[in-house]
C-alpha cells in the first residue's frame, strides 16, 4: 500500500487505479466503494483506459457513484476507443440487450 500511494502521489495512473481496486474490493484497505471512485476517477481523467473501464463499472453497478447506465457508457466507450477490450465487449453485451 505504501508504494502505490507513494506513487499515486506523483500521479502514476497505474498506482492510482491499483488505489481505486483496492478499495474496490478491501484489499489492503477497509472497502470503500467511494474512495475507489475517487482513484479511478483521477487515473481516467488523465486518459488510462483501464481506469475508465472500472469508473465505468462503478457508474453502472451504482457503486461509489449513482448508478448512471449512461454515464457508464461514456466512460466504457472512450476505454474502447483505446483499444481497451473489456470496456468494448461491455459496449456489445449493451447493445445486445
Amino acid at each position: 500500500m505504501r508504494w502505490y500511494r507513494i506513487a499515486a502521489d506523483n500521479w502514476h495512473v497505474g498506482a492510482l487505479t491499483n488505489l481505486g481496486f483496492m478499495y474496490a474490493t478491501g484489499r489492503g484497505v477497509p472497502q470503500d466503494d467511494g474512495e475507489a471512485v475517487r482513484w479511478y476517477r483521477i487515473a481516467a481523467d488523465q486518459g488510462y483506459a483501464a481506469a475508465r473501464f472500472n469508473l465505468g463499472v462503478m457508474y453502472y453497478f451504482g457503486r461509489g457513484a449513482p448508478q448512471d447506465t449512461r454515464e457508464a457508457v461514456r466512460w466504457w466507450a472512450l476505454a474502447a476507443d483505446q483499444g481497451h477490450a473489456d470496456a468494448q465487449a461491455a459496449l456489445e453485451r449493451l447493445e445486445a440487450r
